[in-house]
């Protein structure tokens, strides 16, 4: 193993599939320490992992994980890899809950904030959520409310061992690119917002090797998100384009500043809580609707448009707000 490392960081060694994979079983069986892991982890900043790698990691993190059986449902996974650095309020979050309250299934994996100031888990730890690995629980909470979380360090211990040293750092990481990837149900759905083009590429050709069907969304201005601060190049099974603002109906680009998050968690979670309440400010709301009409039609194939329409009214109705207060209460 030393001389494996070695040779990766003396010179900038490429890992064979196999030997990326060996990398994380040594940190689980304690031949490399978390402050190593992170450490390698940190050096695909400098330069992109290749498919190989990628799929050798995430195989060693996925054998090593709980497993939870759900595959009963017709769900789909929204989340983003973090680390555009734009502090946005917990957009992918939201949208969970309206499509959840549209009627679709959604199996949320995610995680307290590393590379942003606060993820998912932090929000709903604020709200009184008790994350569980309860296969019953989960599958209760799909059938009652169409929604679940799975709390990545819950599912993937590995992960908590290297937290602290991450949380350290407070910027983007190999971890945020194999996140997403990392569902332990494996979702037959995912929309995925990734942060630059080069990384929704990298994405859009590793997921035509598994059987997914997949939406992945970057905002050109550099979201990993929809967040109609400009035009948003989208890839799918079947295609590749853009989507410009104009033929959504967008007549003008939002401001950014008006998706700003909470400089705290608490007021990270008002915000939460007022837009899915139906207060929140017309910006906010808009883009929480378009990400979820996204999601929509990626489930059931109807056209965006129409779906904005159906995320509009389960939002608007309060079904929304009715599921996760549900969800809560489980």
């Amino acid at each position: 193993m030393k001389k494996l490392l070695k040779s990766f960081f003396l010179e900038k060694k490429i890992f064979t599939k196999k030997e990326a994979k060996k990398i994380f079983f040594a940190l689980y069986n304690g031949q490399i320490n978390p402050i190593q892991a992170i450490s390698i982890a940190i050096m695909y900043n400098f330069r992109r992992p290749t498919v190989e790698e990628i799929n050798g990691f995430r195989e060693a993190l996925m054998d090593l994980c709980i497993k939870v059986n759900l595959h009963e449902f017709n769900a789909i996974d929204i989340v983003g890899t973090g680390g555009d650095g734009k502090n946005t309020f917990n957009i992918s979050t939201l949208t969970c809950f309206i499509v959840a309250g549209s009627g679709e299934k959604v199996i949320k994996h995610g995680n307290f904030g590393f590379s942003s100031k606060y993820g998912s888990s932090d929000i709903l730890t604020n709200l009184g959520y008790q994350f569980t690995k309860n296969e019953n629980k989960l599958k209760k909470q799909l059938e009652l409310t169409g929604f679940c979380y799975l709390h990545a360090p819950i599912f993937h211990p590995i992960l908590k061992v290297v937290s602290y040293v991450r949380k350290q750092f407070g910027f983007r990481t190999l971890f945020n690119i194999l996140s997403p990837l990392l569902n332990p149900v494996n979702p037959k759905n995912q929309l995925l917002g990734v942060s630059d083009l080069e990384l929704a590429r990298l994405y859009a050709y590793l997921y035509q090797d598994k059987n997914i069907n997949f939406s992945i969304i970057h905002s050109l201005d550099g979201y990993d998100e929809i967040t109609l601060t400009s035009d948003i190049k989208c890839y799918t099974s079947k295609e590749e384009r853009i989507y410009t603002l104009e033929e959504l109906g967008i007549n003008k680009k939002i401001n950014p500043i008006e998706l700003s998050g909470g400089k705290t968690s608490e007021e990270n979670t008002k915000i939460f809580l007022k837009i899915l309440s139906g207060e929140g400010t017309i910006s906010q709301t808009k883009v929480v609707l378009w990400n979820a009409s996204f999601a929509l039609s990626l489930i059931n194939s109807d056209s965006i448009i129409n779906n904005y329409e159906r995320a509009k009214h389960t939002l608007e109705s309060g079904q929304a707000n009715t599921i996760f207060k549900k969800f809560i209460n489980i």
